[in-house]
Order: C-alpha cells, then sequence, then structure tokens
C-alpha cells in the first residue's frame, strides 16, 4: 500500500475544508478583499519598491530584441575598429597596445585630408607617453590642425571629488546651470595634451548602467553642482548642429546586433594610407562621421546591452550618435500616475467581474483579449513610434490578481453556490419547501442553458438555487434531462417568506416561455414549468427529505403529463 495516499487524501479533505471555510466566510467578497490588497501593494510599489519598473525592463528588452522594424545605421557613420586583427598585425612595428601616438597622429593626419564630418576617439588618453615625448607632441600638432575632432573624458567616482583639484569651470565645454558651486570640485581624467583642451571639443564617454547592470540608456549630460558635463555624443551633436535631448539620458534606439555599422579594420586603412599604392578609395570618410575604437575583447570595452551580452563600447557609441543625428532615440515618459491608475482599473475591473459572477468563459475571453490588447500597444510602440508606451506593468499585476481570483473560484465554486439542501442542514424544525423544474428542451446549446439558469435564478426577492440537471439518463429519470430545477426553502412559520417564494415562483413561471424563445431552446410551450412544495424536517435529515421531494415532484409531474 502507498503510504502516501492517505496523505494526499487528508491534504485534498484539508483543502476542500479550507475552501468551504472561506466561501461562508467571505463569499464574493473575497475579490473585493483582494483587490483592496493589491491596490496597496500596487501604491507602495509605485513610490518605494519600484518591482513593477523593473518588469518593464525585462519586457523592453525582449521586445528591441525581437521587435520587427529595426532601424537601419546610418551609414555616414563609420567605425575604425582597432580589433584582433588590427592589434595583431601591429605588434610588429609598434609593440602591444598602446601604440606611441604618432601611429594615431599620422592616422588622423591623412584621414583629415579626406574631409570627414567629424573624427571621435573613443580612446581615453589619460598619461603622457614619458618614454616617446617626440610621439606625443606629434600627435599633439596633427590634432592642433583640426577642428573636428572629439575626444573622451573620464568621470570618476564621485566620492573622489573632495581629493581633485579641478572645478568643472576650469573643463572647456562645461557649462554652469542655475545655482551653479563655484567652488565644487570634480574628480575627472582629462586628456593630456594642449591641443584638445584648447580645442574644447570634449565629452564624457561613460556607460552608465541600469540597476541590473544592463545598458539601456546613454548619458547626455551630468549635472554634478550645477554644472552640466556634456557626454561625448552630445558634444559632437552640439557642434555639428543637433537637436540635443533635454533629458539628462536617453533610451537608446538600437539599430540592430552588434557590428551592424559599417566597420573597417584600423591596420587595413592604416596601412593603405601610408602606402604609396593605395587602393582604398581617396572619398572613403569624406563628409562622414568617423569613429576610432575598439571592439577586440583583450581591451575590456563591452557592455551588456538588450540587444547582446557583449556589446562592443565603440558599437554603443555610434548607436548613441546615430539617435541624436536623427533624433529618434526612444522617449519613455514617466507616467508613473497613468500607469498606477490603469493597473487600479484592470484589478478593480476583473474583481468586479469575478464578484458579479460573469461567464467564466467569456469574462475569461475578455480578460485575455484585454491583456493581449495591452501588450501589443507596448510592441507596436517600440516598432512604429519612438515613444515606448510600457504597460508591462499594468498586464503582469492584473494577470496576477486575475489568477489569484481565478483560483479562489474554482476551489470554491461548489460551497459557493447556493444550495438549499445546505441552506435545510443548517437549520431545524419545520421548513417550507418549493422545487420548481423548468423544461428547456434539447436546442440552444450549453451557453444558451447557462443564460437561461442565471436569468431566471436572479429573478425574485427570495433566496433560491437554480441548478441544471444534465446527463443521459433512461426512462423515468430521463425526465430529468435538460431540465432546470429552481427550489426555495423558508421556515414553516414565515408566513412573510412564503408568500413572496410563491409569488417569484409565479413570475418565473411567467417569464419561462418567452425566455426560452428568445435563446431558441426547443421546450413544448405548454407544461415549461411544474411546481410542487412540501413541508419538510430540517437538521441531519434534510437531504433525504430534499430526495423524496425530488421524486415526488417527478411522479407528479409525470401524472399532470397522462
Amino acid at each position: 500500500m502507498n503510504p502516501f495516499v492517505p496523505l494526499s487524501r487528508r491534504l485534498t479533505r484539508l483543502a476542500a475544508r479550507l475552501a468551504d471555510f472561506l466561501a461562508r466566510k467571505w463569499k464574493n467578497n473575497f475579490y473585493l478583499y483582494l483587490a483592496a490588497l493589491f491596490t496597496v501593494l500596487v501604491v507602495y510599489d509605485a513610490f518605494f519598491l519600484h518591482f513593477a519598473a523593473q518588469m518593464k525592463q525585462a519586457t523592453f528588452d525582449t521586445m528591441v530584441r525581437y521587435r520587427v522594424v529595426v532601424p537601419k545605421p546610418d551609414k555616414d557613420i563609420v567605425i575604425v575598429d582597432i580589433n584582433e586583427a588590427s592589434l595583431a598585425a601591429m605588434a610588429k612595428d609598434y609593440g602591444r597596445w598602446p601604440w606611441p601616438r604618432q601611429v594615431l597622429g599620422e592616422f588622423l593626419e591623412r584621414v583629415e585630408r579626406q574631409k570627414p564630418k567629424a573624427v571621435v576617439f573613443d580612446i581615453l588618453f589619460s598619461d603622457p607617453d614619458v618614454y616617446n615625448p617626440d610621439s606625443d607632441a606629434y600627435f599633439d600638432a596633427a590634432v592642433a590642425a583640426t577642428d573636428n575632432t572629439f575626444f573622451p573624458m573620464l568621470r570618476l567616482d564621485p566620492a573622489d571629488d573632495a581629493l581633485s583639484q579641478i572645478k568643472p569651470g576650469m573643463i572647456p565645454g562645461v557649462t554652469a546651470l542655475e545655482g551653479a558651486d563655484k567652488n565644487a570640485t570634480v574628480a575627472v581624467v582629462l586628456p593630456p595634451f594642449k591641443s584638445i583642451l584648447q580645442g574644447g571639443r570634449l565629452g564624457l564617454h561613460n556607460i552608465y548602467p541600469d540597476p541590473d547592470g544592463i545598458a539601456r540608456q546613454y548619458l547626455a549630460y551630468l549635472d554634478d553642482d550645477g554644472w552640466k558635463i556634456p557626454s561625448l555624443p552630445l558634444r559632437v551633436a552640439a557642434q555639428l548642429g543637433y537637436v540635443q535631448p533635454e533629458a539628462r539620458r536617453f533610451l537608446l534606439n538600437w539599430r540592430g546586433k552588434p557590428f551592424s555599422y559599417h566597420t573597417v579594420s584600423f591596420s587595413d586603412v592604416y596601412a593603405d594610407l601610408t602606402s604609396k599604392n593605395r587602393k582604398r578609395p581617396p572619398d572613403e570618410f569624406t563628409g562622414k562621421i568617423v569613429i576610432i575604437g575598439s571592439t577586440a575583447p583583450s581591451l575590456f570595452d563591452v557592455k551588456p546591452t538588450p540587444i547582446s551580452r557583449m556589446h562592443p563600447g565603440v558599437e554603443i557609441l555610434a548607436t548613441a550618435l546615430d539617435n541624436l543625428k536623427h533624433g529618434d532615440y526612444l522617449r519613455f515618459p514617466d507616467a508613473r500616475l497613468a500607469y498606477l491608475l490603469l493597473t487600479l482599473a484592470i484589478v478593480w475591473a476583473t474583481a468586479w467581474g469575478f464578484y458579479r459572477g460573469s461567464g467564466q468563459d467569456k469574462f475569461d475571453r475578455l480578460f485575455g483579449a484585454s491583456q493581449f490588447i495591452l501588450i501589443a500597444v507596448s510592441y507596436a510602440s517600440i516598432n512604429l513610434t519612438t515613444t515606448y508606451i510600457n504597460l508591462t506593468g499594468p498586464v503582469t499585476i492584473g494577470l496576477a490578481y486575475f489568477t489569484l481570483a481565478r483560483l479562489y473560484a474554482f476551489a470554491t465554486g461548489k460551497a459557493l453556490e447556493k444550495s438549499m439542501v445546505r441552506t435545510s442542514r443548517d437549520h431545524q424544525g419545520e421548513l417550507h419547501a418549493v422545487l420548481m423544474l423548468v423544461r428547456l428542451g434539447h436546442t440552444g446549446g450549453p451557453a444558451a442553458r447557462e443564460k437561461i439558469r442565471k436569468a431566471l435564478g436572479k429573478m425574485g426577492r427570495a433566496a433560491n438555487s437554480a441548478e441544471l440537471l444534465k446527463g443521459r439518463q433512461q426512462g423515468l429519470w430521463g425526465l430529468f434531462e435538460d431540465t432546470l430545477a429552481i427550489s426555495w426553502v423558508c421556515r414553516e412559520d414565515d408566513a412573510d417568506c412564503r408568500a413572496q417564494v410563491a409569488a417569484d415562483a409565479a413570475a418565473i413561471s411567467q417569464a419561462a416561455g418567452p425566455l426560452l424563445q428568445k435563446h431558441d431552446a426547443n421546450a413544448d410551450n405548454e407544461n415549461i414549468c411544474f411546481v410542487h412544495q412540501a413541508r419538510m424536517a430540517g437538521g441531519e435529515s434534510a437531504a433525504d427529505e430534499w430526495r423524496a421531494l425530488f421524486a415526488e415532484t417527478l411522479l407528479r409531474r409525470t401524472e399532470s403529463k397522462q
């Protein structure tokens, strides 16, 4: 014998008793109590926990990764890639990275002859090369001859600001906002070249990921003690006359998987530029935005993004520049109140549907359709517009409420049904019982019969139980097939209740015929309803009394047809 069988049976019985207890204690009010609890949790999360906001990020990643309409990368943005092949090719002449700055200076001089729109270095120059001062001087002179080169600076941990001697006003391109602290210092790594500092074409190239470590946004500028420190893409945008975002950060509108932008190898281009017999087009970079950076894994410039866990930093920079050039970075309205109200509307509308006892199949389809529509709105917004409407939070919370409510409805469905047998058991003494049988016929379908049951069961003021008798019985009991049984019970000495039951039964008898015709139920126009009443004893013997009443009602009905 399986020792787990008795345990499973006990657990099943315990669950049934718990469901019966909840049904008796809370009944349909449970759905309203649950909605009130969800309201408290949703409001608290909106202002403190931000769990729903984290769900939005995960959904955004999925939608942007699998969207149908993907913007194409700008053809005028070219990445000159210091990849592994370039590191290997240049190593024999210039050693390991970093190479002497003269290499970059020569590269810049030759590229500038093609008149690019901008040359953006995604390479941080943090210290002078003390072993090759002439090389640094060459690079400094090459930069000084340009007016379209841009360079990064690195923002360090703000905790180190007190140790820095650099004031924001000392940094070219940094502007004072209202209330700027002129005595503040900022920990930042600046290029050690005079030409770069005098040119003033500097910007931060820090990439700040979200709390989960995924880079979804790009910094437009930092507000440090009232000083506006621009990012490198924003500095380029300002120089080239692109519209600049007002927000400090903007949500990147990704152009696809990594290596989507036109990319050329640094070593190949450098070898051709310094060769007497050039094979590459002489206008390869004319009018282009040239970004010099690295995708080599050994240089560790990779970040996790919604598109890839190993997204090269130079490609992220290119995406940010592309977004600013076209002004199509994603807007994400911080409509916290609107999202909160929508979430509460979904929860309470669902609660009201369960409370009113709406048809399960119809209600489930309606709820599922509404959630699908909300998800479709989010997905369409990220494919067809630049405003991302993220409805994941309301949908997820609404689904959580629906799941709990449906579980409660499933567990307590039988216990919540009004049963005159149960009512009779709960009362002692003499009772007055009334049973009405309504012949529905064989057509109309299950959905029509259920509508008829609910409509007739809700008529009148006295409590009743309306149940459909189903099955394929044979012989005498086959008369119960496709029959609606409506029953009432009240104390024998309660004249008012008995009168109300009689009035309800008469009203149902009059309404049954037209209602059946409305739903195409094929019942005879005559003898649609049959009512029988009897006195019975309450308490433990109530079940046997009701069986006898049903049998007697069946016999009376049979006799009336003969």
